[in-house]
């Protein structure tokens, strides 16, 4: 079934020009250096995928307090810095755009999994448990350490820090990671924090630390670069932020506060609120992204067509095909994606899907 015209529509995102509405969805493969320095296997895997115009990388750690995962890149140190660069300029070279998804874990680690295996930091004392896997097999999430008061700054720094560090690395923007039960989710969620300073409570404090990200990151690197991810009412990572009603007061209160940014574009990993998303829409002023769960191929346009979404990011329909926008275009079969290698290392499953003309 062929898709509709208006995602073959160019768009304005910032300053950038892109050719039509796709992008590529942010998605953890694992394959960074023990460091969390990007590898050449990388660039490969990103530049494949430049006809989908706007790349949204995996989520990179802002710091060494950050990681939770093995494998996954960092944005902070000057290895780092040149590992992106290859990236950023093969895709450039490609005819693609990047922005860096920074991704601070939050409560979402094991020390094994850390470079210098401290306990985990958080909104609260309260463990995510989940199970993770580490290098010695699957573990539960340790209790973190609540922040103090006095180190919220140093956390949004991080974030000023990692962005400064992705422009210098070649990267067009970055994008916040403010979802998925990750350390800025953590702060937006009651049963994650239970601080009475003025980061916890009330939607107004809950909100702060992620409003004062955006703006430090905004003054840092331009709003025309700098983009932010929520995923209201996702239960990712044991995190429960209430009923409807309340997920809707966070989330209007939220983007309220941050639209006067005008960050190149809000990106909403949506559970199916609609009644939320049009409030959403009406209250942003720039680029909506949105990445629907559980949608079928023939429904990536619809939130488009509706107006509810000027780019619809792929996620693992572009993970397995390197060539998703000819093959949508074209009204071609997909390849299915391998779940043994989304997070094996190395070439298979990440640079070895054919493409229409090698297969």
């Amino acid at each position: 079934m062929s898709l509709s015209p208006t995602l073959w529509e160019p768009f304005t995102l910032g300053s950038l020009s892109l050719p039509h509405r796709l992008a590529l969805a942010p998605m953890t493969r694992n394959r960074a250096d023990a460091d969390g320095t990007p590898t050449a296997l990388a660039a490969e895997y990103y530049a494949q995928r430049a006809s989908l115009g706007l790349l949204i990388t995996e989520g990179t750690q802002p710091s060494a307090d950050g990681q939770g995962y093995l494998n996954t890149p960092g944005i902070h140190t000057p290895e780092h810095i040149a590992g992106w660069k290859g990236v950023t300029d093969a895709v450039h070279q490609a005819g693609g755009h990047v922005f860096i998804q920074l991704m601070h874990v939050g409560r979402l680690s094991h020390p094994d999994n850390t470079p210098h295996h401290r306990q985990s930091v958080a909104p609260s004392a309260i463990s995510a448990e989940q199970d993770f896997f580490t290098p010695t097999g699957m573990q539960s999430t340790p209790t973190p350490r609540a922040l103090a008061t006095d180190e919220i700054g140093g956390i949004v720094a991080e974030f000023v820090h990692a962005a400064r560090s992705a422009i210098e690395a070649g990267a067009d923007g970055v994008e916040i990671h403010g979802a998925n039960g990750y350390l800025l989710h953590q702060f937006l969620a009651p049963n994650a924090n239970e601080r009475t300073d003025e980061y916890g409570g009330s939607v107004e404090h809950r909100s702060r630390i992620v409003v004062e990200v955006a703006t430090a990151v905004a003054d840092a690197i331009g709003p025309e670069r700098t983009g932010i991810r929520i995923s209201p009412g996702f239960p990712l990572g044991g995190l429960d932020e209430g009923g409807p009603d309340a997920i809707r007061a966070q989330y209007r209160h939220l983007v309220g506060e941050l639209a006067p940014l005008n960050l190149a574009y809000l990106h909403v990993h949506h559970a199916g609120d609609d009644e939320l998303l049009r409030s959403l829409r009406d209250l942003w002023p720039t680029a909506l992204l949105v990445v629907r769960y559980g949608r079928d191929r023939d429904q990536i346009a619809d939130d488009v067509e509706a107006g509810l979404a000027d780019i619809a990011p792929l996620g693992r329909w572009a993970l397995a095909n390197p060539d998703v926008v000819e093959r949508l275009r074209l009204d071609a079969p997909l390849n299915q994606v391998d779940p043994d290698t989304l997070y094996a290392g190395g070439p298979r499953g990440y640079t070895d899907y054919p493409t229409l003309a090698s297969a």
